[in-house]
């Protein structure tokens, strides 16, 4: 955004990385697969690179409303600058709450989740992949807590899977009945509660249990726990992990 400012262009699309995308090895992948798939698509965008910072969810989500309302007019103040008047998130967290709480304080963006945002793609003919490359594989799709029930987003990755791979296999608990990874809430930043389970464990057997060769996420926080949950099955082997936009990248060959 700095360098498109300092030649006195603009462009339509903030591709927000956000912290899992910048800072983990894992979901950087992503983040690369997602910008080669905007390059492909020849999608004008840009990134905030090094003046992004945290959204403010996990301080949010935590209780601490200081920290979150210091990061948020942080944003917004950034926003302004660049005259940001619409987001691309691979993140449901960084989209939720750029979506529901920025608002009101003051930020009003259009933003979109980047399952949404590639199916709109798919719809009017821009992306297109070729059927068939998924096809022996058994791949299942994990819904993520902050698209889902938090937004009622369920079709965009279920055309994106369709396209992908049309017989994928639905979970028990899917959509609206999902069971969370275990992350969400901040949870991923602190220690268990007392219980008999962890929830990613209960959610990673249940994946297990209609034996997928892969399970499909869009979601940083989901992909780690599904990831830790299959090394606690000792599945990796036989299991993969992939982000929609990591098989979307593989379907183009690109």
């Amino acid at each position: 955004m700095a360098d498109l400012a300092s030649r006195g262009e603009k462009t339509d699309i903030l591709f927000w990385v956000g912290c899992a995308g910048a800072y983990d090895e894992r979901y950087k992948k992503v983040t690369r697969a997602m910008a080669k798939i905007l390059t492909h698509c020849k999608v004008s965008f840009a990134v905030l690179g090094t003046e992004e910072t945290c959204s403010g969810d996990p301080a949010r989500r935590a209780g601490n409303e200081m920290l979150y309302q210091m990061q948020a007019l942080t944003n917004i103040d950034t926003f302004t600058r660049y005259e940001v008047k619409k987001i691309l998130t691979i993140c449901p967290h960084c989209f939720n709450i750029f979506k529901n709480d920025y608002p009101d304080l003051g930020g009003n963006y259009e933003v979109l989740h980047y399952t949404q945002f590639l199916r709109d793609l798919m719809e009017a003919g821009v992306l297109k992949v070729e059927p068939g490359v998924f096809s022996d594989q058994r791949i299942t799709f994990h819904d993520p807590c902050y698209l889902g029930r938090a937004n009622g987003e369920y079709n965009a990755p279920r055309v994106l899977l369709d396209a992908l791979q049309p017989d994928f296999v639905e979970l028990p608990r899917n959509k609206s009945h999902a069971l969370c990874c275990g992350a969400g809430g901040a949870q991923m930043f602190k220690e268990a509660e007392k219980g008999d389970k962890e929830v990613y464990v209960e959610r990673t057997e249940e994946i297990l249990g209609v034996k997928p060769s892969i399970v499909a996420t869009s979601c940083p926080f989901c992909m780690t726990m599904i990831t830790d949950g299959i090394k606690s099955k000792e599945k990796e082997d036989e299991v993969k992990n992939f982000d929609l936009a990591e098989l979307i990248v593989e379907a183009l060959g690109i």
